[in-house]
Order: structure tokens, then sequence, then C-alpha cells
């Protein structure tokens, strides 16, 4: 492993190619038939194997090659709705396949049933707004941000505020470049959208091809998980845990918030060959909550399918890792211990759901149970786990904030909008929402949220402002462990030949040896049942002060990673 990966400009031939490679074509997401059908695959080339010979197999299966990732070894391959996968799998030269999307579902949104909590709540509450001038360069909605204070970050940004050689992928669902938070940090030579809409799932679509231009977000996910990665402290809205780092969208989600595996694959691939040195990954893997080895209650195909994404993305995993990029992900929102996990009852989705005994030995939760993958559970404003974070000794890393909006009961903060995390928002997602009008007013219902609204002095547009909006979920703690680990990099990274960076393997030393330690609630069982939640909510924290089911090493630190005290 290399301490320091390649200099950009060493890299610019290979990234050439790549990119070449996965290009998208401009019919792509539009429904347009080819040879043998219009169901899109990922093909998983067996090790070593000859690539003709995948392809003459692909060919004789009744698919068409459109699209090619040669450093993972995969095809795009367009073909049949059914049957192509036992088909082409047969191949010695093919390990696998797999739908890299559905084909013939309904628009169906993921964000909101956890992540906006608040708004559909009866009893919803908006605390008062914290005052009292900022300080160390913090900006003027900074006083909201309960989890920039608990990760220390208003400290660290004195003595390190992150580099702009550092640069952050968020993998997501894009990121909106207007808000003039993202805009300072915001790389568009980098950026790449690598997941086309598919209007079966997200509606008729917004631009030309079905492709959204870099710089845009119609789900909101990724642009609140940039902002707290990366928000500029520029004297307006938020400002991020490492507000001087470059944010780079390599968006691999789609606008209803799935999450498939071909674009999540070659955008892994993409952000090391271009030399990223974080990526952020809040999200499963769909349609599967787990892809599981043999299960038998899945069809051969089903299993055959599931093969595939295990492999491919240990594949993307372990070439990003490999190519200097530390990798973060949230450890779900499914309120389970993923050492052992609960019956699954909302897989595939999309698709018809069914139940499936899931075992611990031969299923994986992806990316977060992928190698490499630093695991993260979230906490609310009194530090203790969110009552819907995953947890569990087998794959927690870190814990950090990420809102609980039924946190603190018994007290005024109870129920209120100020437990979620406030980050920059698109404001084409908030009119969708009815939370801004036509005109970028706040409505009453905005109001309500607690949706807020800076505009810089020389604005003429509405579009020209910034809008924050309140989150929770694991996809928002996440961040704030990315943002930490772009700080160790700004301060420990070394540069060679013009480039600069630093060994994943030494960021995560870095991040969980420098971790607030914390030990489990006594006692271990933390029940939620006060906080009107069922008995399936509950659960048993394991282990001791340095290590345990949910705070893993302890909360993420951004002062003591920066400054090893």
């Amino acid at each position: 492993m290399r301490d320091v990966r390649r200099s950009l400009c060493a890299a610019t031939g290979a990234v050439a190619l790549v990119v070449a490679a996965l290009a998208v074509p401009a019919t792509a997401g539009a429904g347009v038939t080819v040879a043998g059908g219009n169901t899109e695959y990922l093909v998983l080339l067996e090790s070593g194997a000859d690539r003709a010979q995948a392809v003459d197999a692909v060919k004789a299966a009744g698919g068409e090659v459109v699209k090619e990732n040669v450093n993972l070894g995969t095809l795009t391959v367009r073909a049949a709705a059914t049957g192509f996968v036992s088909r082409v799998s047969a191949s010695s030269a093919v390990e696998g396949a797999a739908r890299s999307r559905p084909i013939g579902q309904l628009p169906k949104e993921r964000v909101g049933l956890v992540e906006q909590e608040n708004l559909g709540a009866a009893n919803a509450k908006t605390a008062a707004a914290a005052t009292g001038a900022p300080s160390n360069k913090l900006d003027p909605l900074d006083n909201q941000l309960w989890g920039l204070r608990m990760v220390r970050s208003d400290l660290a940004r004195t003595v390190q505020p992150g580099r702009k050689s550092v640069k952050v992928g968020v993998l997501d669902s894009g990121i909106d470049a207007r808000n003039p938070d993202i805009a300072p940090n915001f790389d568009w030579t980098l950026s790449r959208n690598f997941a086309p809409d598919i209007p079966e799932l997200d509606g008729a679509c917004e631009f030309a091809g079905c492709v959204d231009p870099v710089g845009w977000d119609d789900s909101g996910h990724g642009t609140h998980v940039a902002g707290t990665i990366g928000a500029a402290a520029n004297g307006l809205g938020v400002s991020g845990v490492a507000p001087k780092v470059t944010l780079v969208e390599i968006r691999g989600g789609q606008d209803s918030g799935y999450l498939f595996l071909g674009p999540v694959s070659d955008a892994l691939t993409y952000a090391g060959d271009v030399g990223l040195d974080v990526v952020n990954m809040s999200f499963f893997v769909d349609p599967w909550l787990y892809n599981c080895l043999n299960n038998p209650a899945d069809s051969p195909e089903a299993q055959l399918e599931q093969r595939t994404i295990i492999q491919t993305m240990r594949r993307a995993l372990e070439y990003a890792h490999d190519h200097g990029v530390t990798l973060v992900g949230a450890l779900g929102n499914n309120h389970e211990d993923l050492g052992k996990p609960r019956t699954d009852v909302g897989s595939p989705n999309p698709g018809t759901a069914y139940p499936r005994t899931i075992d611990n030995a031969t299923c994986f939760d992806l990316p977060v149970e992928g190698p490499h993958v630093i695991g993260v559970s979230a906490l609310g404003p009194s530090s203790k786990k969110s009552d819907f974070s995953n947890y569990g000794l087998e794959q927690i890393e870190v814990s950090a904030p990420g809102g609980w909006f039924r946190d603190l009961i018994g007290t005024p903060g109870y129920r209120t909008n100020q437990n979620l995390i406030l980050s920059t928002y698109p404001v084409n997602r908030l009119q969708v929402l009815g939370l801004v009008d036509a005109a970028g007013e706040i409505t009453p219902a905005g109001v309500a949220g607690s949706v807020q609204k800076q505009c810089p002095a020389d604005a003429t547009d509405y579009t020209q402002c910034g809008y924050y909006n309140w989150l929770q979920g694991t996809s928002m703690a996440s961040p704030h462990a990315s943002g930490v680990a772009a700080l160790i990099v700004s301060e420990y990274g070394k540069g060679v030949k013009g480039g600069f960076g630093m060994a994943p393997d030494k960021v995560r030393e870095i991040l969980l040896g420098t971790a607030q330690q914390r030990a489990c609630p006594v006692p271990p069982l933390q029940t939620y049942t006060a906080e009107g939640r069922s008995e399936e909510f509950n659960a048993l924290c394991e282990g001791t002060q340095s290590f345990n089911g949910f705070y893993g090493h302890g909360i993420v630190d951004a002062w003591a990673a920066v400054t090893r005290f």
C-alpha cells in the first residue's frame, strides 16, 4: 500500500480512459429498446477471464454490451427481462450477473420514513433558536449545529479547517452547487453523474437524455450530506466539519433515493482513479437490504444476482481503498444489531418483498459490511444512540451525531426539529415538499419544519440564496465522520510529485484512536418505549468503554484528531 497516491497530473491519461469507458449513452434511462430487450444488467467477469469470451457469452444469452468498466471487469448489458442472468452465468468467463436497475416499477421515494420523521409528526415543536455571537469563524446558523460542537469541529478549525487539495467524494443523489455554502468548495471538473434518471422510479426526466447535470440534486439527500462534510465558513448559513476541503459529486443515486449496483461500482472506481481522499456512503445498495450467497427463500436467479452484487462491491471497495480512498459508511436505520440481523421483510425493494431469514455468516448489508468501510452509528443531542440506528460489535467503528427527533424526553427539547441535523438543501426539493413556494419563500409548513433561508447581500434571485433543512439518520452521522477523516488527511497527509494524500489505513487508525470513548448505558439495555417505540427498537449494548456496540471506539473528535490531544 502506498502512503501517498500518485499526482493527478500523472494520472491524467488513465483518468481519461476510465471516463470514456464509463460514459453513459445519451439514451440511457429513456427506455430505449435494444436487441434482446431493455432490462439493464451488470455482468461480472471471472478474474483473469478472456473478455472476448465473455462478450460472446453475453451475445449468446441475448444481450448487448452498452458500457464497460475495465478496472472492475464488468460489462453493462441490455437484455430481456427474464432468463438472461442464468444463461450468461453459465459461461466459464462470467462469474455472475445482476440487474443493475429495475424496470417497470412505480415511483417510490425512500427519503422521509426516518429522515424526515419530524415533518409528519402531529406534536413536533420548534425549539427556541440558539443565540450568541458565532466564534472560531462559525457561520450565522452554526449555533443550531449541536453536531458540529459534539465532534468539536468548532475547535479543530482553529488549527486545521481542511485543505483545498483534500477531495471528498459524496456518493449520493447529487449536490446542489447553487447553494452559496457549497459553491466555494465544489469541484466542477472532477464531479460526475453515474446515475441517469429512471422514469419508472424517478418520474418524468427534468433534463435531456434523463441525465441531470453535475451540480444538481432533485432528492436533497446528497446536498445535505455534502454540507455537513464541507459547507464553506463564509459568513453565510452553516459551515461543515471540514469547511475548506473540496467536495466532489460522484452521483450514484436516483432522485427517488435508490442506489443500484452499476452506478455505485462505477463511482467507486472513478473515485480511485481521480485520487479522491475520502468517499462518504450514506446508503445501502438496492434492491436487497441484505445480499445473501444462497438464501433458501430466494430463487436461483436471485441468488446468482446477490452473489454478483457481493463480489462486485468487494472488488469496487478494494479498488478504491487500494488507490488511496478512505471509505466511510452509514450503519443503517433499521434499528438492529448487524451481527444478529432480524428477518428481512423489505427486500427486494423496489419489487415484491417477501420474508427472508438472514444468516449472518452468508448475508451482507453493503457497502457498510464490505471491506475497508468505516461503519458509523447515529447519536442524538443527548449522546444516546438514536432509536433508529443500527449498532453492534461486528460492524461498528465509530459513532457520530445523526439526530434523534424523540431525544431529550422529559424536557422542552423532546420532539423538536432542532434534535435533527441542519444542513444545506436544494430549493427545488423544498418546493416539491411544499416547504418553499414558487417565489422562493418559506411556507407555513416550512416554518413549522424550521426550514432556514439565507441570501448573500448581492443576491438578485432566490435561487442564489442558501436553503437549509433538518434531517436525521445514520446518513447524517456518516458525513460527520467523513469530515473528520478529511481533516486528518489535511493535517497529516504528505505530498509526492505534486500529489497529496494519506494511506486509508492510517486515516482509520487516527480516526478511531482519537474518538471520545463512551461506555454503554447503565443498564446496558437501552429501551425506547417511553419515546413511543415498540419493544423491537430496544437495543442491548455490549462491550467495554474502549469499544462497544453503540459507540464503537467512540464519538469522532475533530479537535483530538488534528491535535492528537
